[in-house]
C-alpha cells in the first residue's frame, strides 16, 4: 500500500511528518532519514487497531479489504 506523507522542516530544527489520509497520523525526527523511519512506524501503528469482537448472537462478516 502507498500513502502520501507530507514532511515539514520544524522551526526548532529537525522534521515532522503527517499522513493527511490518516487523521492523527504524525511523527517527528531529528534527521530526514529518522522521520522517514518514524512515519512508516506511525502509519503501521495507526492502521493496526484492536477491534472488539462482536457480541454473541450478532450477525457479522469478517473480510479482507485491499486498499
Amino acid at each position: 500500500m502507498k500513502v502520501k506523507a507530507v514532511i515539514h522542516e520544524a522551526k526548532e530544527g529537525g522534521y515532522w511528518a503527517e499522513v493527511p489520509a490518516i487523521p492523527g497520523c504524525a511523527t517527528q525526527g531529528e534527521t530526514f532519514e529518522e522521520v522517514l523511519h518514524h512515519i512508516c512506524e506511525a502509519v503501521e501503528g495507526c492502521l493496526t487497531v484492536d477491534v472488539a469482537p462482536p457480541e454473541e448472537g450478532e450477525a457479522y462478516r469478517v473480510m479482507d479489504v485491499t486498499i
